[in-house]
């Protein structure tokens, strides 16, 4: 893998160097992990910043709405009929408790 130096304040070094010494990992990966989250979350930012404005416009929102509604119509495709009316215990967010 190729590397480039780059330039960090020195606070941002030791603070690499305690994570580096904590968890056993180089610094390079610790860095290329930092990277990868700033940038999923930049990305998720985004997209939300994207449906915000899509929000706004009423007519688009009540588009999307509809196309949500004709893809949920999809979700049992291909399901056999027996597999479609059978029934599932409801089960409470706790493991094992029944929902009363």
């Amino acid at each position: 893998m190729q590397s480039a130096t780059v330039r960090i304040s020195e606070l941002s070094r030791k603070a690499l160097r305690d994570l580096s010494e904590k968890t056993g990992e180089p610094m390079q990966a610790i860095l290329d992990k930092a990277i990868e989250l700033y940038r999923r979350q930049r990305f998720l930012e985004e997209v939300n910043t994207a449906y915000a404005a899509v929000r706004q416009d009423e007519k688009a929102w009540s588009a999307i709405e509809k196309e949500r509604g004709e893809w949920d119509a999809t979700l049992l495709d291909g399901l056999q009929e027996v597999e479609k009316s059978s029934k599932v215990a409801k089960v409470s967010r706790k493991k094992g408790v029944p929902r009363g």
